[in-house]
């Protein structure tokens, strides 16, 4: 069997130009080509792999809405880390932030990983870590 390579991820978006825009700000991602599938959607380039953003009214289906770590996510590397913080904190994004705010930012500089990582969340709630390359 040959070895297996990941593709994509797909992720659950309610409002596509609202996800659309938070991606490609926030993560600086471009947009590919996408085939002319039945549902709405967009592909993302994200460093040769690719994330793609698939239209679902319904939405997520978390039942924890706040950043949770445990919970399902996809993780994002990157050389500048301090530099994504700061471009999330502009955004928006507080470390400070209630437990259940949207736009908490947890922050873990020092943990057993071994490289800091930040989680938070999409606009449809869905949870995202960026971690640092070491």
């Amino acid at each position: 069997m040959s070895q297996m390579t990941l593709h994509h991820v797909a992720i659950v978006t309610t409002n596509l130009e609202r996800s659309l825009a938070f991606y490609r700000d926030l993560f600086q991602l471009d947009l590919l080509q996408r085939p002319p599938f039945a549902i709405s959607g967009a592909w993302l380039d994200c460093g040769g792999l690719q994330l793609h953003l698939i239209v679902n009214p319904s939405g997520t289906f978390r039942d924890n809405r706040s950043v949770d770590y445990t919970d399902g996510h996809f993780a994002l590397r990157t050389q500048d880390f301090e530099g994504f913080v700061k471009r999330a904190v502009e955004m928006g994004f507080k470390e400070d932030a209630d437990v259940d705010d949207p736009s908490r930012l947890l922050v873990v500089r020092n943990g057993v990983a071994g490289f800091p990582q930040v989680y938070l969340l999409d606009p449809d709630r869905n949870i995202i870590e960026v971690n640092a390359v070491t």
